[in-house]
Formats: C-alpha cells, structure tokens, sequence
C-alpha cells in the first residue's frame, strides 16, 4: 500500500510540473497579439503533428477575430485551423516532413485583409541557452 500511495503522488508531481523548456515554443508577437505554439506530441516528429495556436493580448484577453492557417513546410499547402469557440485557440493537425524544421503559421484579421505570416522553430533550444 506505501508503494502505491508513494507511485500515486511521484505520478501527480510529475503531472503539475513544467514541461521541459528545451521543448517549449518560443511565443511570438502580431502588434499587441501575442501568439504561442503548442504541439502534440512534444517534441515535435516527423509526420502528423496537433499543433494548438493560442492567440491573446498583451494583457491575457483571448483574440477570437482570426483566422488562422498551418502549415509544415513551405512547399505544402495551407490549412485552416478550427477556431475552439471563443477562447483564442485554434487547432490543427498538419504534416512536418523529416526535411522540415520549422512550422508557418498564417494569421488573417476576421472581415479584414490585414494579415501576416509567422515562423516558429520546431526544434529543441539547446540546453545551454537556458
């Protein structure tokens, strides 16, 4: 029974604790729009990828006004992520090809042409730029 309880808690620390920061995404900034990038899985692999958008101002409030378009590489095409109500994440999974590093994110004003495109690194920050 201590095995158990002692499994149980390691398992809800881990749970609570930060992922690694070599495998975050560096956030990004549209004018007062602040974009962050979350994957699944983490670290990001060759293949399919979900990737969530979470679009917010500077002061935490969510964007809901965008649309928002993935894609892998610059030679594929772009794909509309959904819009998950009206909380500022949008959702897509899109291909990263082996040869692909990096993820293109789209961003279109909603009844607007202001748009503009962002590039996120997908691979993993060295440890030594902690």
């Amino acid at each position: 029974m201590r095995f158990f309880i002692a499994g149980l808690l390691a398992l809800l620390v881990m749970g609570c604790s930060e992922p690694d920061i070599q495998f975050q995404i560096p956030t990004q900034n549209w004018d007062d729009t602040v974009i962050e990038v979350q994957s699944r899985p983490t670290p990001v692999r060759p293949g399919m990828n979900e990737f969530l958008v979470i679009a917010t101002l500077e002061r935490g409030k969510p964007v809901h006004n965008l649309v928002v378009s993935l894609r892998g590489s610059e030679s594929l095409s772009w794909q509309q992520a959904i819009q998950d109500g009206h909380s500022g994440v949008y959702r897509k999974a899109v291909n990263i090809p082996e040869s692909s590093s990096s993820l293109y994110v789209r961003l279109r004003k909603k009844r607007s042409d202001e748009q503009h495109e962002l590039v996120f690194d997908l691979r993993p920050r060295d440890k030594a730029e902690k």
